[in-house]
């Protein structure tokens, strides 16, 4: 899925291990959230969990934020974990201002998130 205006791109898979994963890339804005939200509301929430790849995110302001902690609900609400994984330094800086580092689960990797939902 790609919002080629504005350089958003949501590519959905899931893993050999049960696992979900939502790459994003680009600009997570205003914008192009909706391409996110759907793409949240369609991963099956379910007992492989979820993990969003921010690795390749750009940008992301509060309507981004908005979207991940809608994802955090669903997540919470249908009991199937959910992990951030790739969250660059600046990133991480906002999610800690906001208080979001006390919610979410950070992994440096897609890979280390897997695993670790493996447990």
């Amino acid at each position: 899925m790609t919002d080629s205006e504005h350089l958003l791109t949501v590519t959905p898979h899931a893993t050999p291990s049960g696992t979900f994963v939502l790459e994003v890339s680009g600009e997570l804005d205003h914008h192009t959230a909706q391409l996110l939200t759907h793409a949240v509301n369609d991963a099956p929430f379910d007992d492989g969990g979820v993990v969003i790849d921010l690795s390749a995110l750009t940008y992301c302001d509060s309507t981004g934020i908005t979207v991940l902690i809608s994802a955090y609900q669903r997540s919470q609400a249908t009991g199937s974990p959910l992990s951030l994984a790739g969250v660059n330094p600046d990133q991480m800086r906002v999610f800690t201002v906001v208080g979001l580092d006390q919610v979410f689960t950070f992994h440096p990797t897609t890979a280390a998130a897997i695993a670790a939902l493996g447990r």
